[in-house]
């Protein structure tokens, strides 16, 4: 490692792009640290609004501390906001999408006129962030996607024109979004979906689908750019191919070379000890609060239920009283990280009833180091949103998942996670804490709940075992690194 060099004899200089929200700019960074690991210099480049709130959360100087690693950042086109909290995602995709070019062109020029770094030699852009594979087009440098979120999920939007050719979308009425269980439109199955398990339904899909308007943004924006996939040079995807293999092969039948280099998280421990600068680049938005490790020190094994809905959930006020109520009445100790604009609208406000009843049994938080807390013996169950970041540390922590999937292809992930791969059960959407009590009992004690725990401990060995040195997961990085990342296309 750290021997890499251009035609032209200098280090590679590879510039990494995020969608600006938590769940991207993870994985993002992982990856960025493991390049710059092996030689490269890197520009991680944020969009101003998330650069100032990772300076705010991690400290300013926690972003200077790696020589070849510079943190830059551009507009992303929306009004100036100070608020702490994850922005209007339709918004901020159309913004990005029609604004960002330009100025990630100047500021690639900008950081290559300063003489006192390496040229930029290549491009590592989120998926979802397509404009990039234009800029790389414009400046004569190769480019690699990062597919941040599942395989599945991306199939689930590659077959967005699939479902609109077979007529099922759009819905025909509102009454068709109505997710009844057992029926209704969102129970339709699904044959024929390229790359999907079988007995699919509506319900699975990212649901973006679940609209009335054939020119509803969210749908086509994903349509386009699970299409404009097709551009980079190389797409890599967080994931590996025991648990997704099936789907990777149908990525592979319709997309430039595609290279699993997951759990990222697991090559991470693995390459970066803890005494290395770079294990001090943190990539989470909000400032993590101390104590929740000395906690959970205190619990029996698998005694505690783990509990956060991720970067952009949001709920009511009623549903955040269900799950407050069905988790003190389970009578389990817990863990809950609470966001500041986790209810929508308004704040998180829980009774003093509440504090009462689960007082000694609970701790609150707003944010917290989540790896570290799902790999804790004292975790048994994770009550999650199903994002594909924590669904990887849940399934290399051998921790059953419950999920309550919120937007996007977390659907797609709750699908995919009780019945392909037999490690979550899922908690209706309206949310009865009747039920939430009924389900974290099976859960935890229950014989469902020791199945899904000895399926997630095998997916876990499976896991650690493909990102040991030499293992695939090495390997494709390594292959990424030579085939698209180092090879010449200015002249």
């Amino acid at each position: 490692m750290g021997s890499l060099a251009t035609a032209e004899g200098q280090r590679p200089h590879a510039v990494c792009m995020p969608y600006p929200a938590q769940g991207h700019v993870t994985p993002m960074l992982k990856l960025a640290k493991l390049l710059h690991a092996r030689g490269f210099q890197i520009t991680f480049v944020n969009t101003e609004f998330n650069h100032r709130r990772l300076l705010h959360s991690r400290g300013p100087d926690a972003l200077d501390r790696v020589p070849g690693f510079r943190f830059d950042a551009i507009p992303d086109g929306l009004p100036p906001s100070d608020a702490d909290a994850t922005q209007d995602i339709p918004a901020l995709c159309y913004s990005t999408m029609t604004t960002c070019l330009p100025h990630l062109l100047a500021l690639l020029a900008r950081v290559d006129a300063d003489a006192g770094s390496p040229p930029v030699t290549c491009l590592v852009v989120d998926a979802v962030m397509s404009f990039g594979f234009d800029a790389a087009r414009e400046i004569g440098v190769p480019v690699a996607a990062l597919w941040t979120a599942s395989a599945c999920g991306f199939m689930g939007y590659r077959n967005y024109r699939n479902l609109i050719d077979w007529g099922l979308v759009p819905f025909k009425s509102a009454a068709d979004l109505q997710d009844n269980v057992g029926g209704g439109h969102l129970a339709t199955v699904v044959t024929g979906a390229r790359g999907m398990c079988d007995g699919v339904q509506l319900r699975d899909f990212p649901n973006f689908i679940r609209t009335t308007d054939r020119a509803d943004f969210m749908f086509n924006f994903l349509m386009r750019e699970s299409e404009r996939l097709s551009l980079p040079d190389g797409v890599i995807v967080n994931t590996f191919e025991d648990l997704e293999g099936a789907t990777l092969d149908a990525m592979r039948a319709i997309l430039p070379t595609v290279y699993p280099v997951g759990p990222l998280l697991l090559r991470e421990r693995l390459e970066i000890p803890a005494s290395s600068p770079l294990a001090g680049l943190g990539s989470n938005l909000w400032k993590e609060e101390e104590g929740l490790l000395k906690w959970l020190a205190g619990r029996a094994p698998r005694s505690v239920v783990y509990v956060n809905y991720g970067s952009i959930t949001v709920m009511t006020n009623s549903q955040l009283l269900e799950f407050a109520w069905g988790l003190a009445n389970s009578g389990y100790p817990f863990v809950w990280n609470i966001r500041p604009d986790l209810v929508k609208g308004d704040s998180a406000v829980l009774p003093p009833e509440f504090a009462s009843a689960v007082e000694g049994r609970a701790l609150l938080t707003t944010w917290c180091p989540q790896e570290a807390a799902i790999q804790h013996e004292a975790v048994g169950v994770f009550l999650t949103h199903s994002g594909w970041n924590s669904t990887l540390e849940s399934l290399c922590a051998g921790v059953p998942m419950l999920s309550w999937p919120f937007f996007a292809e977390q659907q797609t992930n709750c699908r995919y996670k009780r019945t392909e791969w037999g490690v979550g059960m899922e908690i209706g959407g309206e949310v009865r804490r009747d039920e939430v009590t009924v389900v974290l009992k099976e859960a935890m004690d229950g014989e469902k709940g020791r199945e899904m725990r000895r399926r997630a401990e095998e997916w876990k060995e499976k896991a650690v075992k493909v990102t040991l040195p030499g293992g695939p997961a090495e390997t494709n990085l390594e292959r990424v690194i030579h085939e698209v990342l180092l090879s010449q296309k200015k002249g």
